[in-house]
Parts: C-alpha cells; sequence; structure tokens
C-alpha cells in the first residue's frame, strides 16, 4: 500500500543476488529450490524457498525498519493472537551488494481474499473481529507507535491532495464531491476516549490468508503499533459486503465516531492509492475503486 514507505525507483532484486544472500548466511537452506512469489505488494519482494520458508526482502529503504519490528514484536504477539502470523526463521543482514536486513519466515499456506468473490463472508468478518479484539487486547510495554496510527486530521493534507488529483482524472468516474463530504464528516468526530490500542495497521486483502473461506493467518506487520482503534476497521471496506460488514462491526461492538474514522482512514488510503497506482499496480488500484465504490454505497 501506498504509505509512506514506497519509492519511485524499487530496489531491483533477481533469484541469483537472494540465492546467494541465502546461501552464504544459511547454508544449509542454499539448496533449496528459490522462486520469485507473484504480489501486489510495493515495500517487499517475496522469495519461496523450498516447501516451508520464504524469503522476504524490503525493495526500498522505507521498509527496512519494518524488519527489525517484526523480529521485535511477532515473537511476542503470536501467543496471544487466534490467528497464524510469520515465524522469522532466519534474520538475514546487508550482504551481496543488498543494502538492508531481511528475513526468512516458515511459509503460510493460504489464498488470498478477493472482495466480491469470498466463499464465507460472515464467518470470515467474525474471524477478523476475533483477530482484531484479541491484538486491542495486548498489553505489552514499550509498544512502538503504529504507522498512520495518529489523529485522523494528520491525514488531511494526503487525502485532499489526493482528491484534488482524481478530479483531474474524470476518466476514473470518482464523485470527488461526495467523498470530501464523507472525509470532511470524519474529520468532524470525536477522537478517541480511551488509550492507544494495539493495532496491525494495514489489514488490507493482501495481508490476509483464508483456507476454506476461512481467517488462517495475518501477514506483514511492518506497520504494526499502538494508536486509533479506527485504523483496524479496513476490511469493512476493502472486503466484506453489506451484510459480514454489519457482522465485523457488531462484533467489535464500534460505536459511530470509531466506525466513522475506521470508514475514513479507509477511504483516504484508497484515494491515495488509486492515482498512483492505476497504471503500475492492477491489484492496488482495484482494490482501491472496490473501497471508493463501498463507501459512496454506504453513505449515499
Amino acid at each position: 500500500m501506498t504509505s509512506g514507505r514506497t519509492s519511485a525507483v524499487p530496489r531491483s532484486l533477481d533469484v541469483r543476488l537472494v540465492r546467494r544472500l541465502v546461501a552464504g548466511q544459511f547454508p544449509r537452506w542454499g539448496e533449496l529450490p528459490l522462486e520469485r512469489f507473484p504480489s501486489g505488494g510495493t515495500v517487499n519482494a517475496m522469495y519461496r524457498l523450498g516447501d516451508d520458508l520464504v524469503v522476504r526482502l524490503p525493495l526500498v529503504e522505507g521498509g527496512a525498519g519494518d524488519v527489525a519490528r517484526e523480529r521485535e514484536w511477532l515473537p511476542r504477539l503470536a501467543p496471544l493472537l487466534p490467528t497464524a502470523v510469520p515465524e522469522v526463521l532466519g534474520a538475514g543482514e546487508p550482504a551481496e551488494g543488498y543494502p538492508w536486513p531481511w528475513s526468512v519466515y516458515r511459509w503460510l499456506p493460504g489464498e488470498l481474499p478477493v472482495a466480491g468473490a469470498l466463499t464465507a463472508p460472515e464467518p470470515l468478518a467474525r474471524d477478523l473481529a476475533g483477530f482484531v479484539a484479541a491484538l486491542r487486547d495486548v498489553d505489552l510495554p514499550h509498544a512502538p507507535r503504529a504507522h498512520r496510527g495518529g489523529p485522523l486530521a494528520t491525514l488531511d493534507a494526503e487525502t485532499r491532495a489526493a482528491l484534488d488529483a482524481l478530479r483531474a482524472l474524470p476518466e476514473e468516474g470518482v464523485d470527488c464531491d461526495a467523498l470530501t463530504a464523507v472525509w470532511e464528516d470524519a474529520l468532524r468526530a470525536p477522537d478517541p476516549d480511551g488509550p492507544p490500542v494495539w493495532l496491525h495497521a494495514d489489514l488490507m486483502p493482501g495481508n490476509l490468508l483464508v483456507d476454506g473461506g476461512r481467517l488462517s493467518a495475518v501477514i506483514d506487520f511492518g506497520c504494526l503499533g499502538t494508536g486509533d482503534p479506527a485504523c483496524d476497521l479496513f476490511p469493512a471496506w476493502n472486503l466484506l459486503p453489506p451484510s459480514a460488514r454489519k457482522v465485523f462491526r457488531e462484533a467489535l461492538d464500534v460505536d459511530d465516531a470509531t466506525w466513522r474514522r475506521g470508514r475514513a482512514r479507509t477511504l483516504s488510503q484508497a484515494l491515495i492509492a488509486l492515482p498512483y497506482y492505476r497504471r503500475t499496480n492492477p491489484a492496488m488500484a482495484g482494490n482501491a475503486r472496490h473501497v471508493i465504490r463501498a463507501v459512496l454505497a454506504e453513505t449515499a
């Protein structure tokens, strides 16, 4: 997702370089089959290593800090969560001309959910709510601040710039006036009245895995930390249909102000992504269009 961590010129990687990195630092895995795993992600590249491992490497400097964050916090969070999360098995370091830390993880099976093609949307909504609720209940000291976990107003300038960019793209057919009204309504919503909570902070469909329609794993914790609980309501609009959205909200007992902030945060991410990725990343652009349609339908 476009989150301030991307770059116009991603770091070039290929199988030969990744194989040299693995063989040089983890020789026990050096002879395993290695292939690039296709992904719509923009911050990291993934390479399947044998049957049970995956190598994940930052493509941009902004993603390098995520590596340390996951190494530090995932082992502490994993026992407290009801859903599988990535397990770091190898901590790779810069070498072979590659400048950033990288990691080898245990492979997590599952498929990426697709909005509009969910086989069990309401059970999935309950699974997602269970994960979010468990994360909110985590009580670990010295938590980092979640990426974009602060006040909604901190996103105002970037969101309005994205709306202006979309006004210049009439072929997208976006009702920018209606979306501006949604955004401004959320800015008037009360701020959280409790302490910051633990967040994944990037619950995009590409960071979820499902098996038999049910949530089997949550991946990519590079944005994790504490902040506004509205930040983890993203699936309500970027994945779930209206009936399952209601199940998700009821399971989390979300009040009106938090719902408005969550909808606006999801919308902001979509508005920023659409003009940025419309020609270069079909998955990101497609999900952004889905979010815009979902928000407009809900607020009409």
